[in-house]
This record gives structure tokens, C-alpha cells and sequence, in this order.
């Protein structure tokens, strides 16, 4: 396996699609990647030479990537929380940010069902 800014990127797969595997490059800035480094991004991560694995090392330093784009990433998370606007308050909640409906959906937000029992009816 090729080391790339701490991951392990997978030897059998194409180019573009490898560097998919870091946190922080899609597949067009990983074919800009490529494109800068002048490597095929058809050839496969284990055909790359030394040489092209460390102009591949260069070009994706020159972006924010893993780590530092993780913890910016939760900064802003958190000052949005801070100044309590709407996202903030909702990433708070833990609900949707985004105008989606909550009535029946948002599972993945709101977690796993809590049933709540229904109110017993006096008898007279």
C-alpha cells in the first residue's frame, strides 16, 4: 500500500479513485492531483514509480486535508454553536440543519426511536 499524508491508500485501484481514500479530496481534486503531478490518472496506484508517488506527496500538500480539515471543520461546527444561530442550535439538538422534515424521517440525526406511552383516559 502507497502512504499518503498518513493513509494508506489502496494499490489495486485506479489513480483518481485511491485518492478518494483521504479525507478531503473528491474525485475532481484528486484528477487535479494527478493532472499537476503529470501522472496518468488511469494507472493504477501500484504501477506509480517512487518518483510519482512523492509528486503526488507534493501536490496533495499543497492542499487542507485529514487532520487540519477535520478540526476546521469542527471549529466551525462549534461557532456556529457559540454565536447561537439556527445551525448552531440545531447541530446542538442534534436534529437537521437543513429545512428537512422531522415528523417521520431524520433517523440518522435524531437517533434510534424512543417510544412514548400514551396517556391513560379517566375512568369515570
Amino acid at each position: 500500500m502507497a502512504r499518503i499524508s498518513g493513509v494508506d491508500i489502496p494499490k489495486q485501484k485506479r489513480g483518481v479513485i485511491a485518492l478518494t481514500y483521504i479525507f478531503g479530496i473528491g474525485k475532481s481534486r484528486a484528477q487535479t492531483i494527478l493532472a499537476s503531478a503529470k501522472v496518468d490518472e488511469n494507472k493504477k496506484v501500484n504501477d506509480w514509480t517512487d518518483d510519482e508517488t512523492g509528486r503526488i506527496r507534493d501536490a496533495v500538500g499543497t492542499f487542507k486535508i485529514e487532520g487540519e480539515l477535520r478540526s476546521e471543520v469542527q471549529l466551525n461546527i462549534k461557532r456556529l454553536m457559540d454565536i447561537g444561530c439556527y445551525r448552531g442550535i440545531r447541530h446542538r439538538a442534534g436534529l437537521p440543519l437543513r429545512g428537512q422534515h422531522t415528523k417521520n424521517n431524520s433517523r440518522t440525526r435524531k437517533g434510534k426511536r424512543k417510544t412514548v406511552a400514551n396517556k391513560k383516559k379517566a375512568t369515570k
